[in-house]
């Protein structure tokens, strides 16, 4: 399934995205005889497989009869309030060597906010004192189960599904000090979308196809499977220390291209007007537009 949020008569609710357009939750719950109201993402998320598995039952049926709300919604990210978002940097080699970094032997961590959350389309504004913003393509991971020291071999069974995500930087930022948090975790920094692709949708995130274009040009092109960490081994060791909760995110990692890895004279940061589209085999189009910066 292909889900994603909206607001639908002007109240949040989940809604399925078919060959035709979306149909909102109530909907297909009415469809079958169920009667539900308008919830948000949260209450598929939380429902377990037992709910999911009734909602693929509702999918199947919306998409044999052909069912498709007659008016678009607006859409917001497919999950607008994610509990935690735990982020990994420097997970493609590539990426380590035009970073000019070291290998890591563990992986690195670090975090954003719901705040930073913004869907597709978004016009992202960065703070006043914004010098060289960078994008980042990543693969974002959505966690559907509580997950505490599970075992690699198991950790894909504790994933809901998988969505685009630009783990946009501001590299003055970022390193002005040790810590990473400032230049990563911005509001708006942590666009996502434009829906969520449950996991049967996706049998093999360690074989994605990933590019990102600036302008309409491609600046990143790469493939998971050159993750240093891949998505198992990253949910078993995240879980060794931080309980993940259903609707907690993973942004991967991003591959080589971003402006950092540029020779210093040739940098040209990110700056108002211009659009970055992150897509991934499957998972659609991320559309980012940056914004003015906001006022002093």
């Amino acid at each position: 399934m292909r889900l994603a949020s909206a607001l639908v008569d002007g109240q949040e609710e989940w809604v399925l995205m078919t060959a035709g357009g979306t149909v909102r939750g109530s909907r297909l719950a009415a469809s079958a005889g169920v009667k539900v109201g308008p919830r948000p993402m949260e209450w598929v998320l939380e429902g377990g497989p037992g709910r999911w598995e009734t909602i693929a039952d509702w999918a199947r049926r919306a998409e044999e009869q052909g069912m498709e709300d007659a008016t678009r919604p607006t859409f917001l990210a497919p999950l607008p309030r994610p509990r935690n978002i735990v982020c990994v940097g420097l997970n493609y080699r590539p990426h380590v060597a035009e970073s000019k970094m070291e290998i890591p032997s563990s992986p690195v961590l670090f975090n954003k906010y719901s705040s930073a959350v913004v869907g597709d389309r978004a016009v992202v504004r960065p703070p006043q004192d914004s010098s060289q913003l960078d994008y980042e393509a990543e693969l974002v991971v959505v966690m559907g189960r509580s997950a505490c020291r599970v075992e690699e071999s198991r950790a894909l069974d504790y994933v809901f599904g998988y969505c685009n995500g630009n783990d946009l930087s501001d590299r003055a930022l970022q390193f002005r000090t040790g810590q990473w948090l400032l230049g990563k975790a911005g509001d708006g920094f942590g666009p996502i979308g434009p829906f969520i692709a449950t996991r049967d949708e996706v049998p093999d995130p360690g074989a994605l196809d990933i590019r990102c274009l600036r302008n309409g040009i491609e600046v990143q092109h790469a493939n998971t499977r050159e993750m240093i960490f891949p998505i198992p081994f990253l949910i078993h060791y995240i879980s060794r220390y931080i309980t993940l909760q259903a609707g907690d995110l993973i942004f991967t990692g991003t591959p080589e291209g971003v402006i950092l890895g540029y020779p210093e004279d040739q940098r040209q940061w990110l700056s108002e007007g211009e659009e970055v589209v992150v897509t991934i085999e499957g998972l659609g189009h991320l559309v980012t537009t940056i914004g003015p910066r906001w006022p002093a």
